[in-house]
């Protein structure tokens, strides 16, 4: 049974692209339910990453950016969505009930589609290029979307402190086994998820503590440095610190990363320095000065133009990740 004007194919291409959306290690930690009239989505507690992860905030943010893809894939597939966020306290892991209707096809349907398709995590140097701070701060405010809050690390003094804890927060990663030995179990984890060897730092098994995908590392062209000066940082934060506020600090990063596709900037999420009690605390009182909590950190700048595309992490199949009732 579908609803009216929403065809079984229409669900399934909504869930493909919802699934194009951006997760830790590619683990892609979400499941999808139809049952006829609205779409559920919930955590799947076993891809997330207990070591690197333990109070689930990047599962979380995770499954926020697919919740994001998916209101932006419906727009374009000609359905309206009325979305309620953890709709049961009794199923704390049911993060989102999505009521679709038929509707109409947006203007611009076949670019969101084109947005989606084409949004990837490069971590290959940047170009010396500094993105201009207007640039920044439109892109800051998409977060609002979702109803996120971003904010350009645009003062010296801040963007210093950041870039301290950043180097800190991996280097104590570095000496974390349980996390090394996490993030070498996904790389080259399976055909439908997981990091394939070739979007890693080629300095990643000669230098354990190197980042790993969220961390702001380089590929290819890897020198050891995290950021370049050049580089700008984004604070995605909040003023509470739980899983509702991950979810909608996941549904702004989508948005931001959609918007920057569209410019031709490159973002980076740093989940490094949030994800160490120590230099997320410090991140907190330095940077945010204590008025809220700094729930990701993002890299953003220009990719070179001629520079070769590189493969796009595998997608699980969408009859793994959708069941129907």
């Amino acid at each position: 049974m579908t609803a009216p004007g929403i065809a079984q194919p229409v669900v399934r291409r909504l869930v493909e692209l919802a699934s194009r959306a951006p997760s830790m290690h590619n683990t892609q930690p979400w499941a999808w339910r139809w049952d006829g009239r609205t779409l559920e989505l919930s955590a799947d507690r076993r891809r997330q990453l207990t070591a690197a992860d333990p109070s689930g905030r990047n599962l979380m943010i995770s499954l926020g950016g697919a919740l994001h893809h998916a209101q932006v894939a419906a727009e374009a597939l000609g359905c309206t969505t009325s979305v309620t966020r953890f709709p049961d306290p009794e199923q704390p892991d049911l993060v989102a009930r999505i009521t679709l209707a038929a509707g109409q096809s947006a203007p611009d349907a076949a670019s969101l589609i084109a947005t989606i398709q084409e949004r990837c995590t490069d971590r290959r140097r940047f170009t010396s290029w500094p993105v201009p701070d207007e640039r920044l701060l439109h892109l800051a405010g998409q977060a609002a979307v979702g109803g996120a809050r971003a904010m350009p690390l645009l003062d010296v003094s801040e963007r210093f402190r950041a870039e301290l804890l950043i180097s800190r927060a991996l280097d104590l990663q570095g000496r974390d086994d349980r996390v090394l030995s996490e993030q070498e179990a996904w790389i080259e984890h399976g055909s439908s998820d997981g990091l394939p060897a070739v979007v890693v730092p080629h300095d990643r098994h000669l230098v354990p503590q190197r980042p790993s995908r969220f961390s702001g590392g380089r590929l290819q062209d890897s020198d050891g440095r995290e950021i370049e000066g050049s580089d700008a940082l984004v604070v995605i934060y909040d003023v509470q610190d739980t899983p509702r506020s991950w979810l909608t600090a996941g549904e702004g990063l989508s948005a931001m990363w959609l918007a920057a596709t569209v410019d031709g900037l490159s973002m980076v999420p740093i989940s490094s320095v949030t994800e160490v009690d120590e230099t997320r605390d410090s991140l907190q009182l330095d940077v945010l000065g204590g008025l809220a909590h700094a729930l990701l950190v993002v890299r953003v700048g220009w990719q070179a133009i001629s520079r070769s595309e590189l493969p796009r992490t595998p997608r699980r199949p969408v009859n793994e990740v959708l069941s129907t009732t």
